[in-house]
């Protein structure tokens, strides 16, 4: 069996701003001698709820490996092919614009079992960007997925009708959240966000619903204006959704608005029994 990071365009590396895809990048860049073939791409898909170090270190990776990483976003438009941009560092939404137009256009909220979130703001858009920048018809979408995630490991094997085979190389290799965190303890930089073992519970949007109820509590707690834009998310499509589940990212906890209340009025520390849905990292795939 050849390298499994020696990558084959045309393919597009989906990195979520992460820990583990930063780590997948540098492995695939070592296969490569640091260069990448002209028809492998690195996509970064900005929601504008990411916390401002994870743009920080998807900029600080593109600089200091020297490898272009191309960052695109949702766009609203009335026609489909048409919603998403590219955009760069400096010009990447900051402020939830995406993700506010996308609620907008829904006229509900997504959850853990209608994830619109994710299938627009990054699947869709990354196959727009790869079909109508990159002239891709087909291609390989290789994620950051790890062998000690085996669940979202076997969805990859799942039959889809997209137009792009999807890998998972640092799950090929073995690789495990053992391997990331120490991989980036001895990097000269680092994602500027708590690491937690090899994971980064602030990560990807900042109060995204499949973080544990006492996460996102804590993250609350730490910073109440994370809330606000949540909490005006849920008043919005409580006025527009059809039905009372659209008005909600979660139907089996309080709402944004009662744990912001909850936060800032010292409650109990850790009231939820819950655990995070997934670990947060949404690629979608």
């Amino acid at each position: 069996m050849g390298d499994p990071f020696k990558i084959d365009g045309p393919a597009v590396i989906s990195f979520s701003g992460g820990r583990t895809s930063g780590y997948m990048l540098w492995r695939i860049l070592q296969a490569h001698g640091g260069v990448l073939p002209s028809d492998v791409v690195v996509c970064f898909a900005n929601t504008g709820k990411e916390m401002p170090e994870t743009l920080d270190f998807v900029h600080d990776c593109s600089l200091r490996w020297n490898v272009p990483i191309r960052w695109i976003e949702y766009k609203d438009h009335d026609k489909p092919q048409q919603r998403w941009r590219e955009v760069n560092h400096e010009t990447a939404s900051r402020n939830a614009e995406p993700f506010d137009a996308l609620i907008r256009r829904k006229g509900y909220l997504p959850n853990p079992v209608a994830r619109f979130c994710t299938i627009e703001m990054k699947i869709r858009a990354m196959k727009l960007f790869a079909q109508q920048s990159l002239g891709f018809s087909d291609w390989t979408v290789v994620i950051g997925f790890r062998a000690d995630e085996p669940t979202r490991v076997a969805r990859l094997s799942v039959p889809n009708r997209e137009p792009f085979d999807r890998l998972a190389p640092l799950a090929t290799v073995g690789a495990t959240v053992v391997d990331v965190s120490a991989f980036w303890a001895s990097h000269p930089f680092d994602l500027g966000l708590p690491n937690m073992g090899g994971k980064t519970m602030h990560g990807n949007c900042d109060l995204c619903f499949l973080k544990g109820g006492n996460q996102v509590l804590s993250l609350i707690r730490e910073k109440p204006e994370r809330a606000v834009w949540w909490v005006k998310m849920e008043a919005l499509a409580l006025a527009l959704a059809s039905k009372p589940s659209g008005a909600v990212f979660r139907s089996d906890r309080p709402s944004y608005k009662s744990m912001y209340e909850m936060a800032v009025g010292h409650g109990e520390l850790f009231p939820f029994d819950d655990e995070p849905l997934a670990d947060c990292n949404c690629t979608g795939y």
